[in-house]
């Protein structure tokens, strides 16, 4: 099979490429290097079945290929705020590109999508047949609407063209290969916590996010890409739920850290509580993390450690 993989050079793309040549698979990555690192797939250049390409979706691209991950979109809030204009132009204009890629070559394709499309959610926990509540002229909306507006895409041309599509809603997802400086919270506060620095919560800290092991994640990609007959919208996600201020005492307690708290004004928009209802992930997909939120932190901590 002849994958392409968009945004491949990221934190959870060089993850998904890597896992795609265990499975003997042909990967194309794609990347603008806007968010991603050469060094996150510099152990895979050797490999005979691995190209890259540094190429930005904005602009169309001819190749041919089976199938198509598209993960090309800046995740964090630091990143798609730092151009609001060209996140949301990934979504669409990006997202029009790589579909009609896909249509002319008949490949399937896999939306990654994101729990950002459910808002401040005003249900718990998020199931897919939750429409979301969402701030559409906020300063998170370039990249809250611009998914949104991707899988409206992906919907119409599957509904117009019959394309073969797949959607997947991806809920936060940590792991080795985050970048040190991204604004998310586990790298944050790794990050400070090795430098006895203090951890900085937003708010209370009373606020919740599931944490999901990007290996759980990758599978569940991998599984949803190749099942027939369903193609979502599907929440992937971590449904154990931790408050921030849990998280923080955690990684202060794992690092050994003598790192206090530093509390600063929660930013706006900012969902107060996160967590996905996986039903539909383990009836179709018979998938569901295994990677507890301990075992998942040590590898992590371990790899900061590297990088500092």
């Amino acid at each position: 099979m002849r994958v392409l993989v968009t945004g491949g050079a990221g934190f959870i793309g060089s993850h998904l490429c890597e896992y795609l040549l265990n499975k003997e698979e042909e990967v194309i990555c794609l990347d603008n290097f806007f968010t991603g690192s050469k060094k996150n797939i510099a152990h895979l250049m050797s490999n005979s079945n691995f190209e890259l390409i540094r190429h930005d979706i904005v602009k169309p691209i001819t190749i041919e290929i089976d199938h198509i991950y598209n993960l090309a979109c800046p995740a964090s809030p630091v990143h798609y705020q730092y151009n609001p204009l060209k996140t949301i132009k990934c979504s669409t204009v990006g997202m029009v590109n790589i579909l009609g890629l896909a249509k002319r070559c008949k490949a399937r394709i896999l939306q990654a999508s994101t729990s950002e499309v459910y808002g401040d959610p005003l249900e718990h926990p998020q199931n897919e047949k939750y429409w979301g509540h969402v701030n559409p002229i906020g300063i998170r909306s370039c990249y809250d609407e611009g998914k949104r507006v991707a899988e409206t895409l992906c919907m119409d041309y599957k509904r117009q063209n019959n394309l073969d599509i797949r959607i997947i809603r991806i809920f936060n997802t940590y792991g080795p290969r985050m970048q040190k400086d991204d604004g998310r919270v586990v790298s944050n506060f790794i990050v400070q916590a090795l430098q006895n620095k203090p951890l900085t919560i937003y708010g209370e800290g009373q606020q919740t996010r599931s944490f999901q092991y990007v290996s759980d994640l990758v599978e569940g990609m991998y599984k949803m890409m190749n099942q027939d007959g369903f193609y979502g919208p599907v929440n992937l996600g971590n449904p154990d739920e931790f408050s921030i201020m849990e998280l923080a005492e955690k990684v202060i307690e794992m690092t050994g850290a003598k790192s206090k708290i530093e509390y600063k004004e929660l930013p706006s928009d900012d969902p107060q509580r996160r967590r996905p209802d996986i039903s539909l992930a383990k009836e179709k997909l018979s998938w569901q993390p295994v990677v507890k939120l301990e075992d998942g932190l040590k590898k992590t901590i371990e790899y900061f450690k590297g990088q500092m």
